[in-house]
């Protein structure tokens, strides 16, 4: 059965303890973490930080979900870059950002980071996805041993002209070949799409994703703008996706707790809809 979680971002500047209680509070089973909210660079979280946000996760009764905005904030790491001591440090930080994952109890990585992707002068799609496919062979092995899914996610033609759609990602994720290398599946993403609807895309991709996303065009959250949320549900429960449902919201204008409690009211009305349709 799929499980709702949130994004902490959305909750810049509060402190961790007050962000889990608020969470759970309103009914959350999860929480995802921007690793820029926690430090400048994930390698900078000694073992002792590691386990006491987990603990404070934990203790409020959440699931730590994993890491997302991975590359958000850093310097120096460049997915597709066609020099190799770039590629080699960007996936030396993916590794070390599935370690981080791993002890903060988490499950999975998502990797958007569309500046960290997009094609640079002189580099061919074919060339880029040839550079992104060195880094992820060599790395997935490890992040698999981890126990961490490494999700993929495809990106509008506004964020990054590498990997817009999710027959692309689909396509680069098959030629690695790893059970763990997932797609990331997300709401704004996916209605940047032209040939289908997000219903129709989840319906032909959400079997094959490791991860969802949600909220509104507008970038608020889920029932705060005019996303019809029902189908896009109905569609996740029909495909068989069992997996999390993260709000993860881009204009925090709302408030946070506003924002939290009416996207949590809107996942949660239209997913009792569909599984009491499916009894």
């Amino acid at each position: 059965m799929i499980r709702l979680g949130i994004c902490n971002e959305l909750f810049e500047g509060w402190d961790l303890k007050d962000v889990c209680k608020t969470v759970r509070g309103l009914g959350y089973d999860g929480l995802e973490l921007a690793p820029f909210t926690l430090a400048p660079l994930i390698t900078d979280l000694s073992a002792e930080q590691r386990r006491e946000i987990r603990r404070t996760i934990e203790d409020a009764g959440l699931t730590t979900i994993g890491l997302h905005w991975l590359l958000a904030k850093t310097e120096g790491f460049y997915l597709t870059s066609p020099d190799p001591e770039i590629r080699l440090r960007t996936g030396d930080y993916f590794l070390a950002l599935a370690e981080a994952a791993r002890d903060l109890g988490g499950s999975l990585l998502v990797l958007g980071s569309p500046k960290q992707r997009d094609l640079l002068p002189g580099v061919s799609y074919e060339e880029a996805e040839g550079y992104a496919l060195e880094v992820f062979r060599r790395i997935m092995p490890r992040v698999g041993d981890l126990g961490i899914d490494l999700c993929l996610e495809p990106l509008a033609p506004s964020e990054t002209n590498f990997l817009n759609t999710c027959a692309q990602a689909e396509a680069l994720i098959a030629q690695v070949d790893h059970p763990r290398f997932k797609l990331h599946m997300d709401v704004k993403a996916q209605s940047g799409e032209t040939d289908a609807t997000v219903p129709e895309l989840i319906r032909g991709h959400a079997r094959s994703a490791g991860h969802f996303h949600a909220q509104d065009v507008n970038l608020q959250g889920p029932g705060m703008g005019d996303v019809d949320f029902a189908p896009i549900l109905k569609a996740l429960v029909e495909s068989g996706y069992d997996r999390w449902v993260s709000v993860e919201v881009f204009d925090f204008s709302p408030g946070a707790e506003e924002t939290a409690r009416r996207s949590l009211d809107c996942l949660r009305r239209n997913l009792e809809a569909m599984y009491a349709d499916h009894a």
